[in-house]
Order: structure tokens, then C-alpha cells, then sequence
């Protein structure tokens, strides 16, 4: 072999050598990122079997997380069976999760804070807390509203308005025979049924189960015309011995 055949043999491999170093290294294996927990459902689900019927409610967990989580730590404790809707104020609201048949107050978790500005309005159907003049007072009460009540929208009470946190979707019309129950004062409290309206049981549904239930209910209908109220407040009590607030200073 030639001088000139042994050098270019030579430059060839230095050549494939140096190709050979160039090429990019291969990239590491991703490191595995740690598994996370699935985000909780935006809406969640739940029925009350009350001695009227069933009432299926949706909850706005992505609007009103802290008001969602409480209500439904009440709902899975098993707190609101055999509690009594106790405050019953036609074409306002209907009130109950706070009182047992005999007119015993339950005791109830801390209080919470006030998530009346999350962007939901108190309208007809509406799932909203009760609470005292102070707006952090929230435990376990709650209202339907059973027409639009626009004004627990605004800062009326402590400086705050009512916080809703879901809807009636099914049983809209058990609110309304609910609602023009005759009442009396009793257990220290006005509008208090004559003839008591039980929560038989709470429970948690699937979302499935839920929109069977709305589908075979009917529509909700308009606010059916009910009787005049022996009292006119203007917005939920909170807890017990509040007195009845006057419509121009609600509470």
C-alpha cells in the first residue's frame, strides 16, 4: 500500500472518529412526577328525604369551596337527619339544619367565613347559609329561597350579604308545599310549622343518580301565591334566641 493510500486511511477514521463524537448525547429519562390526587368535581350532589318528598340539590363546589365542604361534612356525618325545616316565611324562604323534632338545637361544627361574594345570586331555588348579624357566622342552617331575593345579594347584614353555594334541581315543588305550611310560635321562634316537616335522611348522590332523579320530577314551576306571613322579615335569622329583624335592618 502507498504512503498516499496509508494517510488517506488514516484521515477517513479520524474523520468518523470525530462524527462519531459529535453526536448529541442520549437524553436522560424523564424523572416520574409524583402522582396527584384527581381536582375534586366543580359540582357536586345530594337529596333530602323529607317527610314532603325529596328535594335534590347541586352544589357549586368550584364557586363556594369552604361553604361546600362544611355542608357536605354535615350531610356525610349524618347531622341533618331527622332535623326539621323550622322557619318556614311564604314567598321568602323556607329554613331548616339546625333543629330536631322536639325543638333542640343541634351542635354544630366552628363557623365559617362568608362566601357571599363568589358570584352566585340568591334567585328562586337557590341553597344559601343562615347566619347571625355577624357575616363569619355560618354553621349548619341553610335556606331555600322561594323567589328572587335580590337584596341578601348586598352587604344588609354585618356588612355582608348571604352566601349561596348550590340549587334546588329537583323536588322544587316539595319546597313549595313546604312553604304554605300553616304556623305558629313556637320553641321560642316564629314561623314555626304547626305540624313538623322532617329531614328523614340526607344523602350524597352521584351525578348520574342526581340527573335521574331531576328527569323524572317535574319542571320547577313560578312561586305559587301564598299566604300573607304573620311576620315580614327580610332576610334568614341566624341562630337561636335572634329575634325576628325588621325588614329595614335584616339579619
Amino acid at each position: 500500500m502507498s504512503i498516499k493510500s496509508i494517510v488517506a486511511l488514516a484521515a477517513f477514521a479520524a474523520a468518523s472518529v470525530a462524527l462519531a463524537q459529535d453526536k448529541p448525547a442520549a437524553a436522560p429519562a424523564p424523572e416520574a412526577k409524583p402522582a396527584q390526587a384527581a381536582p375534586a368535581a366543580a359540582m357536586e350532589y345530594c337529596v333530602f328525604h323529607t317527610t314532603k318528598g325529596d328535594i335534590v340539590m347541586e352544589l357549586d363546589r368550584a364557586k363556594a369551596p369552604v361553604t361546600v365542604e362544611n355542608f357536605v361534612g354535615y350531610v356525610k356525618d349524618g347531622f341533618y337527619d331527622g332535623t326539621v325545616f323550622h322557619r318556614i316565611v311564604p314567598n321568602f324562604v323556607i329554613q331548616g339544619g339546625g333543629f330536631d323534632t322536639k325543638g333542640v338545637q343541634k351542635k354544630n361544627k366552628a363557623p365559617i367565613s362568608n362566601e357571599w361574594k363568589n358570584g352566585l345570586k340568591n334567585k328562586r331555588g337557590t341553597l344559601s347559609m343562615a347566619r347571625t348579624a355577624s357575616p363569619d357566622s355560618a354553621t349548619s342552617q341553610f335556606f331555600v329561597s322561594l323567589k328572587d331575593n335580590d337584596m341578601l345579594d348586598q352587604p344588609i347584614s354585618g356588612g355582608a350579604g348571604y352566601a349561596v353555594y348550590g340549587k334546588v334541581i329537583a323536588g322544587m315543588e316539595v319546597v313549595d308545599q313546604i312553604a304554605v305550611a300553616k304556623r305558629t310560635v313556637k320553641n321560642g321562634m316564629q314561623d314555626w310549622p304547626i305540624e313538623d316537616i322532617v329531614v328523614n335522611k340526607a344523602e350524597m348522590l352521584s351525578k348520574d343518580d342526581a340527573m335521574k332523579m331531576a328527569a323524572s320530577k317535574p319542571a320547577p314551576a313560578a312561586a305559587p301565591v301564598a299566604p300573607a306571613a304573620p311576620a315580614a322579615p327580610a332576610a334568614p335569622a341566624g341562630e337561636r334566641p335572634k329575634t325576628v329583624p325588621k325588614p329595614e335592618k335584616p339579619e
